[in-house]
C-alpha cells in the first residue's frame, strides 16, 4: 500500500506566532517565564502533554488559541520573552568574551543520551542528563559546541509496577513531528542523509536537529523505509537488545556521527567523547584523513589522538563496554583491512594487555590508548580510574596515568526551581545566570533572610507533597487498587514534616534499600511523636536488572505496611520532572551508594542548589564537596572488601547520623520558630555547590585543561597541509623502534653526609646511553622524594636535569645530564632517575612503554 504523506502544522494567530519558534529551542526547558505562558494557554493540556509545548500547541482548540491572541496581558509577557530569548541569542558570552580568537573552532561532543527535557524522552538517566547540562552550559558560556546522538523511536521504557511493586517495562513511540526536533534538509529541500556499511549493507540515516540555546544537537535516526528491518530497529529502544544491537548503535553513532558532520560541512577541531560508546568515530576520523590528505594510518592515528578527549564514568572494569573480536571483526573487518593496519594491531588497541589473544576489544581501553586527553569525573573516581587502567601504562607511577580529574557538574538554570531563582535574582542579582563564570556572585546568598529562605523552601516542600500525592494516586488507579486505599493517597506525608528524597537508578551497589536494613528502628526514627521523618522513593533498574528489580519490589513492600504506609512511598516511571519536585522540595538528599562505585553523581548537587542537604557515603562527588558546615556524611569513607560486613557498618552509620545529627538540627528551632542552624546549612550548601559543582565551571575546566590545549595541537599538526603530522608521526615511530637502545648507565651522587636535613640542596649527574636517539628528544628526570615501606618512592614531582655535554667522539653516545635535588621533608629520603620522550608539538608524550628507568 502507497501512502502519501504530507506534514500539517497548527495554525496559529500571527499575534502568537512566536510561540512556535520558542517551543522548538530547549531554551524553555530553563526559562520559567516562558514556561508559565505555556502553562496559561491550558494547564492541564501542559500536564498532559507531558510538558512538550511543540505537541501542546498542536492540540490546542482553534478557540483557545485565538483567545490567547486577544489577551493583551499574554501578548505584552509574550513580547517581553521574545526579546530576552533573541538578546540571549546574541549576547557576547564567556568564551567570545574570553577567547574570541578561537571563535571559529568547533567542538563535537559525542553522547549515547541526552537528557534535555521531560518532552523529548531519548534519556535514560544520569549519563544522559549530564549530557543534556552539558549541552545547555555550553550555550550559556558560548562554547563552540555541537552534540551529535541518536534519536531513539521508543526511547527508555516507561515503568508500570505491579501490585506486588514488580518493575515491568512498557515502550511508548515517539511521534518526532510533535516534539522539538526538526529534520534537517539539503540544499534541495530533501532530508539530508548519510550511509554507514553495517554488516556489508549501506544503512541510511536520516538526521534531526535540536536548538539548545545557540547551540545545534544532531541526533541521528536509522527508521527509514530504505533499510532492512533488522537495521531499521538500531535507534528503536536506548539500552536494548543484546551485544549485535549495541555494537551497531555505537557505529551508527560513531561512525555515522562524524559522517553526519561532514555532510553539514562542520570541521571540528576537537572531538569529546562522552564514555566509550561513540569511540568507532576515531575509526571514521582516521579513515577521512587518509583518505583526504593521503595521511598513513599511524600518521592520521596521531592527530586524532591528539584532538581527542574522552571522559570515563565507570569505576569497574565490569562496567566497560567490551566486545568480542568476532563480533568486531564481522561489522568492523572490511574497513579496517582497507586501512593498512593488520586485525592483530587494530585489536591491540583495544585490550590492556595487546598480546593478549583472549581478552575482549574494549571500547575504553581504546579510548584511553587514541585520546590525549582523558579524565573521571570526580577527584575520586580519576584515583580509582588511574589505578584500574594502570596497565595501559605499566611503567608509570599510577598518579602519572594520564585520566586527570574533571568533577561533574549541573546545569543551575534547568535545577533551581522558580521560587528560588525569584529569591537569589532578588539578592544576588542575574549575574549568578548571566556570567555563570563569576562564582563570587554566590557568595550573596547569605544576604537572604532566614525567614524569607524558609518559607521559600517550606512551599517546595508542599507543592512535593502535594504532588506526590498525586502520582501515588494516579498509580494506584492504574494498578486498580482498592477503593479505600485509593482514598489514602490524599493522606500520605505531611508538608511539615523533614523529608528525605531518594531517586536514582535502581542498581545493588546503589543500595536503595540500606535503611530498610533495621525496619524495626527505621519505624521508631520516621514515627517519632515529636521529630517524624518521611521518605520519598523513586528510579528505575535497568530491564535485565533483576537484582535491581528485587531491591524495588522490596521498597514497595515496606511501603505498604501500616506502620510506614503514612510516611514512606514509591513513585514509579521516574522522569525529569519527578527528579525536579525531589531535589526542589526535599530538605535532605540521600546517597548511599557501595563506595567507590559511584563515578560521581549529580542529583545531590541540584538538591543542594535548591537548599537541601545532602545524607551521603563519602562517595564520587560528595568525596571532595562534604564538609561539616554544608551537609552530612555517613561513615568515614571506610571500604570493606566483605559486602555484608560493609552494609552492616553504613546502616549502622545512616541510622546514628539520622537520630544524632540530621533530625535534632532540623527540628531546633528559635524563639520565632526557624530553625536557624540549619537554614546557615542550607546557605553554605547553595553557595559552595553554586561555585564548585555547576556545569558552567565543568565547562571551563574543559576548556582550560583540553578543548584549549587540543585546538592548539591541532593547529601545529595542521601546518604544511599536515607535513608536521608527518614528522611527529614519523618522530614517534623512531623513538618507539630505538627506544629499547637507551639505557642509564649511572646516577652520581656526591659524597654526602649519613644524615641530611631538611633544605639540603645537593647536585645529581646522570649518565645516559641514547644509542640513535638524539638528546634534544628526551628529558631526562631526577625523580626524588621519601619511601614507603615497599621502598618504592611516595608521590613526587620530577625534576628536570639538563644536558651537561656529550662524552668524547667513540663513546657510543653517552650524554652526561645534572640535577639538583632539595629535601623537603624529613623521613627516609630515595633518589633514582628516568628518560621520557620530548616533543614541543605533541599535547604530551605519555606514550604506552615509552619511559626507561635506572
Amino acid at each position: 500500500m502507497q501512502v502519501r504523506q504530507f506534514l500539517v502544522l497548527p495554525r496559529l494567530p500571527k499575534e502568537i506566532n512566536n510561540l512556535q519558534e520558542l517551543a522548538h529551542n530547549l531554551w524553555y526547558s530553563w526559562n520559567w517565564d516562558l514556561v508559565k505562558l505555556f502553562i496559561r494557554l491550558d494547564p492541564q493540556m501542559w500536564e498532559s502533554c507531558g510538558q512538550n509545548p511543540v505537541e501542546m500547541l498542536s492540540r490546542l482548540p482553534q478557540e483557545k488559541l485565538q483567545a490567547a491572541a486577544k489577551d493583551e496581558g499574554f501578548l505584552a509577557s509574550l513580547d517581553r520573552v521574545y526579546r530576552n530569548y533573541h538578546e540571549y541569542l546574541k549576547s557576547k558570552k564567556w568564551f567570545e568574551r574570553e577567547h574570541a580568537d578561537r571563535t571559529n573552532e568547533t567542538i563535537a561532543y559525542f553522547s549515547l543520551e541526552y537528557g534535555l527535557d521531560t518532552g523529548l524522552p531519548v534519556y535514560s538517566g544520569g549519563l544522559g542528563v549530564l549530557s543534556g547540562d552539558t549541552l545547555k552550559s555550553a550555550s550559556d558560556l558560548g562554547l563552540p559546541f555541537v552534540g551529535i546522538g541518536l534519536l531513539y523511536r521508543y526511547g527508555y521504557f516507561r515503568q508500570i509496577l505491579s501490585a506486588d511493586g514488580w518493575q515491568q517495562e512498557r515502550y511508548v513511540e515517539n511521534d518526532w513531528y510533535h516534539m522539538p526536533v526538526k529534520m534537517v534538509k539539503d540544499d534541495n529541500d530533501q532530508p539530508l542523509r548519510v550511509s554507514v556499511d553495517i554488516d556489508a549493507t549501506p544503512i541510511q540515516i536520516q538526521i534531526w536537529k535540536v536548538d539548545i540555546g545557540v547551540l545545534p544537537l544532531y541526533l541521528l535516526d536509522t527508521n527509514l523505509p530504505e533499510n532492512p528491518s533488522k537495521h531499521r530497529e538500531i535507534t528503536s529502544v536506548l539500552y536494548g537488545g543484546d551485544k549485535d544491537m549495541r555494537i551497531r548503535q555505537e557505529i551508527a553513532l560513531g561512525i555515522g556521527g562524524a559522517k553526519v558532520l561532514r555532510a553539514l560541512g562542520i570541521q571540528p577541531s576537537v572531538f569529546h567523547l562522552n564514555e566509550g560508546h561513540a569511540w568507532f568515530l576515531t575509526l571514521e576520523r582516521v579513515r577521512g584523513l587518509m583518505e583526504e590528505h593521503a595521511l598513513s594510518f599511524q600518521e592520521s592515528l596521531e592527530y586524532v589522538w591528539s584532538t581527542s578527549i574522552f571522559t570515563t564514568h565507570t569505576p569497574v572494569p565490569a562496567g566497560n563496554e567490551k566486545f568480542d573480536p568476532v563480533l568486531v571483526h564481522r561489522y568492523l573487518g572490511k574497513m579496517i583491512s582497507k586501512m593498512g593496519i593488520s586485525w592483530k594491531d587494530f585489536l591491540a588497541l583495544g585490550r590492556t594487555i595487546p598480546d593478549d589473544e583472549t581478552e575482549s576489544f574494549g571500547m575504553t581501553v581504546a579510548a584511553l590508548k587514541t585520546s590525549a586527553f582523558a579524565n573521571g569525573v570526580s577527584k575520586l573516581h580519576s584515583r580509582i580510574a588511574r589505578d584500574m587502567w594502570h596497565n595501559i601504562w605499566p611503567n608509570r607511577p599510577r598518579h602519572e596515568v594520564p585520566i586527570r580529574a574533571v568533577t561533574n557538574g549541573v546545569h543551575p538554570s534547568s535545577w533551581i526551581c522558580h521560587d528560588m531563582k525569584e529569591l537569589y535574582v532578588s539578592y544576588v542579582g542575574h549575574r549568578y545566570v548571566e556570567r555563570p563564570e563569576a562564582t563570587d556572585v554566590w557568595d550573596g546568598i547569605e544576604k537572604i533572610p532566614d525567614a524569607e529562605l524558609w518559607r521559600v523552601h517550606n512551599r517546595r516542600r508542599e507543592r512535593l507533597v502535594f504532588f506526590a500525592r498525586k502520582k501515588l494516586r494516579e498509580q494506584l488507579i492504574r494498578r486498580g487498587a482498592p477503593q479505600i486505599e485509593i482514598q489514602r493517597a490524599d493522606q500520605v506525608l505531611d508538608p511539615q514534616v523533614c523529608t528525605i528524597g531518594f531517586a536514582r537508578r535502581f542498581s545493588t551497589y546503589k543500595r536503595g534499600n540500606l535503611i530498610f536494613s533495621d525496619p524495626d528502628r527505621l519505624d521508631r526514627i520516621v514515627n517519632n511523636d515529636r521529630r517524624p521523618l518521611q521518605i520519598i522513593f523513586s528510579g528505575k533498574a535497568h530491564p535485565l536488572d533483576n537484582p535491581g528489580k528485587e531491591i524495588i519490589k522490596q521498597l514497595v513492600s515496606y511501603a505498604s505496611e501500616e506502620r510506614f504506609r503514612n510516611r514512606i512511598i514509591f513513585l514509579e516511571d521516574y522522569d525529569i520532572n519527578i527528579g525536579r519536585y525531589l531535589v526542589q522540595g526535599s530538605d535532605i538528599w540521600l546517597n548511599n551508594p557501595r563506595r567507590p562505585l559511584e563515578a560521581s553523581g549529580t542529583s545531590g548537587m541540584k538538591a543542594s542548589l535548591n537548599g537541601a542537604l545532602n545524607l551521603s557515603i563519602l562517595d564520587g562527588w560528595w568525596d571532595e564537596g562534604y564538609d561539616d558546615q554544608v551537609g552530612f556524611k555517613i561513615g568515614n569513607g571506610e571500604e570493606y572488601d566483605n559486602v555484608d560486613t560493609q552494609n552492616h557498618f553504613d546502616a549502622e552509620a545512616l541510622y546514628t547520623t539520622l537520630e544524632k545529627e540530621v533530625i535534632p538540627l532540623f527540628y531546633d528551632t528559635s524563639e520565632i520558630g526557624l530553625p536557624t542552624h540549619w537554614i546557615a546549612r542550607m546557605k553554605a550548601a547553595i553557595i559552595s555547590t553554586g561555585q564548585k559543582f555547576s556545569a558552567q565551571r565543568m565547562l571551563i575546566d574543559y576548556t582550560n585543561m583540553f578543548y584549549l590545549p587540543a585546538m592548539d595541537a591541532g593547529a601545529r599538526l595542521r601546518q604544511q597541509d599536515f607535513g608536521v603530522t608527518r614528522e611527529v608521526a614519523g618522530w614517534v615511530e623512531r623513538m618507539a623502534a630505538s627506544w629499547d637502545m637507551i639505557k642509564i648507565e649511572d646516577v652520581e651522587i656526591p659524597e654526602l653526609e649519613p644524615t641530611l636535613y631538611v633544605g639540603q640542596n645537593f647536585p645529581i649527574t646522570i649518565k645516559v646511553r641514547l644509542g640513535e636517539i638524539r638528546p634534544e628528544d628526551i628529558r631526562v628526570e631526577v625523580v626524588a622524594g621519601l619511601l614507603n615501606s615497599q621502598e618504592q618512592i611516595r608521590d613526587f614531582t620530577p625534576i628536570e636535569a639538563n644536558l651537561n655535554g656529550s662524552a668524547s667522539k667513540g663513546n657510543d653516545g653517552v650524554y652526561s645530564f645534572r640535577g639538583e635535588v632539595q629535601c623537603l621533608e624529613s623521613g627516609r629520603f630515595g633518589i633514582t632517575a628516568r628518560i621520557i620522550p620530548q616533543s614541543d608539538t605533541l599535547p604530551h608524550t605519555i606514550k604506552p612503554k615509552l619511559i626507561r628507568w635506572w
